[in-house]
């Protein structure tokens, strides 16, 4: 699913975190975590449908009810992203991407010290 999976606009990815939240949920209950202002009803009730459309959401129906699910994981999402932003952006490259950051000065001392273990307990998990 990762290679066809679609883009999505700020709107939609605003609604999937929510769903990614909740697990599940109905309009109303995506309504209520939006922040203020809120979109109109409808308004979320379309994008949901959209994320339908794409493959995102997934349904079951009660009655003229519908509790809308997420049918892809955040995990799955956030990897995909990723591939697609080192491979448009830094030429596949993990070490482009951080050097950048590095540049920057994005990254702190606290975070280059956590992926200095990271890939020191990768190195030792790979020897």
């Amino acid at each position: 699913m990762a290679k066809s999976m679609k883009e999505l606009t700020r709107a939609e990815e605003q609604i999937m975190l929510i769903l990614w939240d909740l697990g599940k949920g109905f309009v109303k209950e995506v309504l209520a975590q939006l922040p203020k202002p809120k979109p109109a009803y409808s308004t979320v009730s379309t994008i949901i449908r959209i994320l339908v459309d794409k493959g995102f959401v997934g349904y079951k129906v009660y009655g003229n009810t519908y509790e809308y699910f997420p049918k892809i994981s955040l995990e799955q999402y956030r990897e995909t992203e990723t591939r697609k932003l080192l491979e448009g952006y830094y030429e596949d490259s993990l070490g482009s991407l951080v050097s950048s950051f590095v540049e920057k000065k994005v990254l702190d001392i606290e975070e280059a010290d956590k992926i200095i273990k990271l890939l020191q307990q990768f190195k030792k998990s790979q020897s």
